[in-house]
């Protein structure tokens, strides 16, 4: 077997067994969490690796590190020149085809690896529009504690703006990008144009922020634009949503929660969601619920929503787990 019958994922898995798992745990650090499970779950079904797959996976990384360096040095061309001089044209341009979106970035890169606080200190005096193109570029959990982090006011603007923002030029963005490569870093741009606002990133970046953030933000959408606010609201899930769901669900979810949470969820919460909880435990649990939501007396709001959002954190997993099913947008139609 030679190495480029492997995948990508599975090249690096054979790689990172060769290096020891102190230099493998050091190189997973600076990896994204789904990247690193991705790489797990490759190094695990390794199994009795071949001598020869193992050299021929080495020397292309050599091959390919060494190419890459030559392109850091002198640029593509001169990348492309040393490796036709050393084994031919042919194999120089399948190296480089390979090495070829490794070397270019994608706009605002660096963000992946500024730590969110950072960029939040270093987006504050920025215009709302700059500020809605940065985060609309960063993944959504950082963009999540960014938005959280900025006065009520801004956040709807920001919002606003992400979700209506269209395809950006490369030259709008190489010219933002140069305006903050004082404080950060650079940016390269990687194709004509990038898709970069709308819907889903403000939704992704809406799910990852913490309840009260959440609702500050939808808020401030529905006093700017209720359409917007309302195209939002229906595709992404809130608390009040779980009313929605059916019985099986509910319960599965409700084995995810610890009781006392749970009660303060549902303090002040409408009387249909409340029920709809309280209808899927058993009698002698509802009377139990029932009581300590009582026994909570006044309660700050910040803790009821902080409550409410760890119900809808298990929600979502159930979600990704495939456990559950969400209705979002448009409700899909299901046949016997």
């Amino acid at each position: 077997m030679i190495s480029t019958v492997l995948t990508g994922p599975q090249k690096a898995a054979v790689l990172l067994v060769q290096l020891g798992k102190d230099k493998t745990s050091q190189v997973l650090r600076s990896m994204r969490e789904s990247e690193v499970e991705e790489l797990l779950n490759e190094i695990a079904r390794l199994q009795g690796l071949d001598e020869g797959l193992v050299d021929s996976v080495l020397e292309e990384f050599h091959v390919l590190a060494k190419a890459r360096r030559f392109a850091g040095q002198g640029g593509v061309a001169f990348a492309r020149e040393v490796l036709e001089a050393s084994m031919g044209p042919e194999q120089a341009q399948e190296i480089l085809s390979r090495m070829h979106a490794s070397l270019v970035e994608l706009p605002f890169e660096f963000l992946r690896r500024a730590d969110a606080r950072q960029v939040l200190s270093f987006l504050q005096d920025e215009h709302p529009q700059t500020v809605a193109l940065v985060l609309a570029h960063m993944p959504a959990d950082q963009a999540a504690i960014v938005l959280a982090g900025m006065p009520e006011g801004l956040q709807a603007d920001v919002a606003h703006r992400v979700a209506i923002m269209e395809s950006i030029s490369p030259e709008v963005i190489r010219s933002v990008g140069e305006a903050l490569e004082r404080k950060l870093s650079s940016l390269l741009v990687s194709s004509d144009f990038a898709v970069t606002g709308g819907l889903r990133p403000l939704i992704d970046i809406i799910n990852n922020a913490d309840r009260t953030t959440e609702r500050l933000i939808l808020e401030g959408l529905e006093r700017r634009d209720p359409v917007l606010a309302e195209a939002v609201r229906s595709h992404m899930f809130v608390f009040e949503d779980i009313a929605t769901l059916d019985d099986r669900s509910i319960q599965l979810v409700l084995r995810q929660v610890d009781g006392k949470q749970l009660a303060t969820a549902l303090k002040g919460v409408r009387p249909d969601v409340r029920q709809k909880i309280i209808s899927n435990v058993s009698e002698r649990a509802a009377v139990t619920l029932n009581e300590e939501v009582e026994a909570l007396g006044p309660v700050l709001l910040k803790t009821v929503e902080a409550a409410q959002n760890l119900v809808v954190q298990a929600i979502r997993s159930l979600e990704d787990s495939g456990e559950i099913v969400l209705a979002r947008g448009e409700r899909d139609e299901y046949v016997d």
